[in-house]
């Protein structure tokens, strides 16, 4: 727990056997009153616990969410697109540093998060570990996945922690610029050859499922869940942002001029919205436990890339540390005349 006030009150709660039932009260009220917890503020363990796990497995999409993409960067067709290719990867890292930095909020250790993915014992989204094998893959990334993205994390915005949802209002900025750039890529090839319009079509029959189960798993077999919604730090369920990711792309599907594989999608009038058939949730299980196709080789960068740049965490502390130095003999000169 953060020190300052929150310590206190565990002090006191030490000291006093009520004091525990009072400050979840106060929690409870905050939660109650749709007001934010702040780092030094006293809050349950389960409801750290959840966040700490939350958030690292957000902030760790973001890092090897820029792997499928990265990947493209050399064989964009233009100049224009290898530099929309750099600006977006470059955000997703961004993205990373702002949820690590509000996971240590929490007293999680940013080196501890990555130790516990590269090792398996945390996961990121499972729509990473799918392939790129056409640069139509790019932008059905961003149209899919940052779409799936925008209905999954606007609402995240209103999250009950406060340094979680300050971050994600310009994550989510962001995230809708990425979503635009993908639509207006495959905008772009849909006008040009059939090879092009066939490559796009192939992408959206290979991303359309697997970007229904970045939702998670159905309601009932979510285990997180009710938990979440309780304390605030998600404000829908699984089912429905996957039913609200579904109405939003059907339109934009139309307009583009391809067709999403499922027989079973139809607009229901009685509901006033889509009916859409069950994804293959054996397959999200596969996947999560890391029989993706790309489970290993998604891995295995990131843990690369973590070794190869301790040099460059090992010379940055060591800066820190002279300049915290020099700093200290400078206030103790002055102290002294």
């Amino acid at each position: 727990m953060a020190a300052g006030p929150a310590r206190a009150a565990e002090q006191d709660e030490d000291r006093d056997p009520g004091a525990e039932s009072r400050l979840q009260a106060g929690f409870d009220a905050t939660i109650g009153k749709d007001q934010r917890i702040e780092p030094r503020d006293w809050m349950p363990e389960g409801y750290r616990r959840t966040l700490v796990r939350q958030i690292a497995q957000h902030a760790h999409s973001e890092i090897i969410g820029m792997q499928p993409e990265g990947e493209w960067i050399t064989r964009a067709p233009s100049l224009r697109r290898k530099a929309i290719l750099f600006a977006k990867v470059q955000d997703e890292a961004g993205h990373g540093l702002y949820l690590y930095s509000a996971a240590e909020t929490l007293g999680a250790d940013r080196a501890d998060l990555t130790e516990r993915l590269i090792s398996g014992r945390q996961k990121y989204s499972s729509i990473f570990n799918y392939p790129t094998p056409t640069f139509a893959d790019v932008g059905v990334i961003g149209w899919f996945v940052d779409g799936a993205a925008i209905c999954n994390q606007v609402p995240l915005c209103r999250s009950s922690y406060g340094p979680y949802a300050r971050a994600m209002v310009r994550i989510c900025k962001e995230e809708s610029f990425h979503q635009r750039q993908g639509y207006e890529l495959l905008l772009t090839m849909m006008r040009g050859t059939q090879a092009q319009r066939a490559m796009v079509q192939d992408a959206v029959d290979r991303w359309w499922w697997p970007s229904l189960m970045m939702f998670g798993p159905p309601d009932g077999d979510s285990p997180n869940s009710a938990a979440s919604m309780a304390w605030k730090i998600k404000r829908h369920t699984n089912d429905e942002l996957r039913q609200r990711f579904v109405d939003m792309t059907v339109p934009q599907a139309e307009k583009l001029g391809v067709t999403l594989p499922d027989p079973q999608l139809r607009w229901n009038e009685k509901r006033g919205r889509h009916d859409f058939g069950t994804p293959d949730w054996s397959e999200l299980k596969r996947v999560i436990a890391g029989d993706g196709p790309c489970n290993d080789e998604r891995v295995a960068r990131r843990t690369a890339a973590h070794e190869d740049g301790a040099w460059v965490r090992e010379a940055a502390a060591a800066h820190a540390a002279k300049q915290a130095a020099r700093a200290q003999a400078r206030t103790h000169e002055g102290a002294a005349a």
